[in-house]
């Protein structure tokens, strides 16, 4: 296995404004041997002077192997010579380790306005890869190099976006003014190292993953490109759904607090927020919209998203307590209900879920609950046998996924928990991506003694997802601990990512 590898450099140069300037760009394939990594490329110009360019990474190759990219634009200004014919080299440092492609010593050389140049034992690489679709984007362009040693006569395009449910063929053609569209010059001699540039379009409409494989008849047959065997795979971002009890105005620090929250939620691109123990200053009654938690976070993001809230009881003497959903898309037929028994704003057991209609691009809509359910001995049973009734009555076929976000107040493996187990309707998301053979157990095969070894598992706080979902979940993790963006709450949050099935 190679640490570092060459797959190709491109060196173009064109004129915009009528300034002379050079586009480098070096693509490699990288070891991923831990997440801390430098890559950088080390090269020179016909003066001889030696330049270190950092490269970043770009996409996932395989389950251990990573693609960086560096590049360069360098114009004529001036005194400021372009660098014409270039040598250089590949560095790749990790876990106190150095590794080089440097042909063994010898340096790689790209000739000036020269396009694209493989790297050694490389046939076939495709040009400007981006593993993320764009909002709205309906058609994929392809293009590759391929080696015109090996007398290519056709390449197809085989793909889907039902994960092989049905596939289409789609055939690219040979551009051979690709370099003059691409460069908008003359370029001095673009195919110096035999390299041709084929070009294919998908017409993928409103799908939200695409998965390809590139087949290539050659003189000796028809060869493939798939990735090493994981095909390639070009998907829009994920849904992040983030749920956090906020401990309603009981932390020390508060407002800072109130500051971490609307950081992560930008920093992590999070996309529906569901908040309990949401509270604003009592004011009578009336409540004071300007101290509302909910709003002060949301206020504080870069873009504040669409906010639905609503208040159950008197929380600690002095405010209104209750339940939010904040949503980067806008929020539909939202409502609010109570789940208990009681509905006195003076009891602490009177207990009020709201949920929203989202609709999501690509993946429709999903129904979304915020909950903050009563212990097991305060009414859990009833309160949540309601919730479910309610979310089974908006259930149709125009809804994707319904969720039950938020604090339930039962431990994994509990009686409350085995009872939303039991029901056979809703599934544990956190437990299904950190554990998948006690998720196995639990929700699929139904294992009598799976209760038992979840003794150590307290969360309380959990993201229920309906079986019959068209979604499923990608991505988990626990955020705002000490490692993690601070504690912000007497409650951990959770983060998670869904996709299409």
């Amino acid at each position: 296995m190679y640490e570092i590898q060459l797959l190709y450099v491109e060196n173009i140069i064109t004129r915009k404004k009528s300034i002379p300037q050079q586009e480098l760009t070096f693509v490699m394939r990288v070891a991923n041997l831990n997440h801390d990594k430098k890559v950088e490329v080390l090269w020179s110009g016909e003066q001889g002077e030696w330049h270190v360019l950092p490269a970043s990474y770009q996409h996932q190759l395989s389950a251990d192997q990573e693609s960086w990219q560096a590049k360069l634009v360098i114009k004529a200004i001036g005194h400021n010579c372009l660098p014409g014919n270039i040598n250089f080299a590949l560095r790749y440092e990790c876990l106190g380790q150095e590794y080089w492609d440097n042909q063994a010593g010898s340096n790689y050389a790209s000739q000036a306005d020269s396009g694209i140049k493989l790297g050694a034992g490389q046939n076939l690489q495709q040009l400007g890869f981006e593993s993320k679709l764009k909002a709205g984007q309906q058609r994929l362009p392809i293009t590759l190099s391929i080696n015109q040693a090996l007398q290519v006569k056709v390449v197809t395009i085989h793909w889907t976006t039902d994960n092989w449910l049905t596939s289409h063929k789609t055939p690219c053609h040979f551009n051979r003014h690709y370099w003059h569209e691409h460069a908008q010059s003359n370029a001095r001699n673009p195919n110096q190292y035999g390299s041709q540039i084929w070009q294919g379009l998908l017409k993928i409409k409103d799908a939200h993953r695409v998965q390809y494989s590139i087949s290539y008849g050659t003189a000796d047959g028809v060869l493939w490109d798939n990735n090493d065997g994981n095909n390639y795979v070009v998907s829009h971002e994920p849904l992040k759904l983030m749920i956090l009890n906020l401990h309603c105005y009981q932390e020390a620090q508060q407002d800072q607090k109130f500051s971490q929250i609307a950081k992560a939620i930008d920093d992590l691109g999070v996309d529906i927020v569901c908040f309990q123990e949401v509270a604003e200053l009592w004011n009578e009654g009336q409540g004071d919209w300007s101290t509302q938690s909910a709003n002060i976070i949301n206020n504080r993001l870069k873009s504040p998203f669409h906010l639905y809230s609503d208040w159950s009881h008197i929380g600690f003497d002095k405010y209104r307590e209750g339940v939010a959903i904040l949503s980067r898309y806008p929020l539909h037929h939202q409502s609010a209900r109570y789940v208990s028994d009681s509905d006195s704003i003076h009891s602490i057991h009177s207990r009020k879920v709201i949920m929203a209609q989202v609709h999501v691009p690509t993946m429709g809509l999903i129904n979304v609950f915020s909950a903050h359910l009563s212990w097991w001995e305060d009414g859990f049973a009833q309160q949540f046998k309601k919730l479910s009734s309610w979310a089974n009555e908006l259930q149709d076929p125009s809804v994707s996924a319904t969720l039950l976000c938020g604090d339930f107040n039962i431990s994994c493996g509990s009686e409350g928990y085995q009872l939303v187990v039991n029901a056979y309707e809703y599934e544990d998301q956190f437990l299904a991506i950190q554990d998948q053979l006690a998720f196995q157990k639990v929700f699929k095969v139904n294992d009598e003694h799976w209760s038992s070894s979840h003794a150590d598992d307290y969360r309380i706080d959990y993201i229920f997802m309906n079986k019959t979902s068209e979604l499923k979940v990608q991505s988990g993790r626990v955020i705002f601990t000490d490692d993690d963006y601070g504690r912000v709450s007497d409650h951990c949050g959770y983060l998670m990512s869904f996709e299409p099935k």
